[in-house]
């Protein structure tokens, strides 16, 4: 398997870990958020695996993640700030 790919659940666990330095913790990630993710066109799958389920770029996870952070972290009470 190639180490540049994640699964949908591998994708939710890293979009999840650069929200959550961002929100306190507060943010969370599912799976069902990647799929979505994919759905509104933030992010395509590049591969699948053995069993036919989608699997994703780090670098595509990470801008699916930025695209869809504000609006994300706004439902949790909180508003992004940039350098």
């Amino acid at each position: 398997m190639d180490t540049d790919l994640l699964t949908t659940a591998q994708a939710a666990a890293h979009a999840t870990r650069a929200r959550q330095l961002l929100s306190a913790g507060a943010a969370v990630i599912r799976p069902a958020s990647v799929r979505y993710w994919v759905t509104r066109g933030h992010l395509t799958a590049a591969g699948l695996t053995e069993a036919g389920h989608p699997m994703y770029r780090l670098v595509d996870v990470a801008r699916a993640e930025l695209a869809t952070r504000s609006r994300a972290l706004r439902l949790v009470g909180m508003t992004e700030t940039r350098p």
